[in-house]
């Protein structure tokens, strides 16, 4: 049952960036759609929602960044990525040449 229960915790860690980057794509769409739809409308003036888009961009950019990271870590802890994507070794450095006395 332990197994179930932190299997499902791990389910939603991942669900709840995704919705998080799916609402901010649809925050984005919608601007874009409501800003050109009011080209057809001669009574109003077209105005953009920066601020709603980028309150759009925020999330999608935050959800979509932490599902990337956690797909890269799976990743090279499995050892499937390139050589490019892969940790870089850090060189064994040589003792100090200092002698103590």
């Amino acid at each position: 049952m332990k197994l179930l229960i932190s299997r499902f915790i791990a389910i939603l860690i991942l669900v709840f960036p995704g919705l998080l980057a799916m609402k901010g794509f649809l925050m984005m769409k919608d601007d874009i759609f409501n800003y050109i739809s009011m080209h057809g409308d001669d009574a109003v003036i077209p105005d953009f929602a920066w601020l709603h888009f980028g309150g759009g961009l925020l999330l999608f950019l935050a959800g979509m960044s932490f599902l990337g990271g956690w797909i890269l870590t799976r990743d090279r802890k499995k050892n499937y990525v390139g050589p490019r994507f892969r940790e870089k070794q850090q060189a064994q450095q040589p003792p100090s040449s200092e002698a103590s006395p």
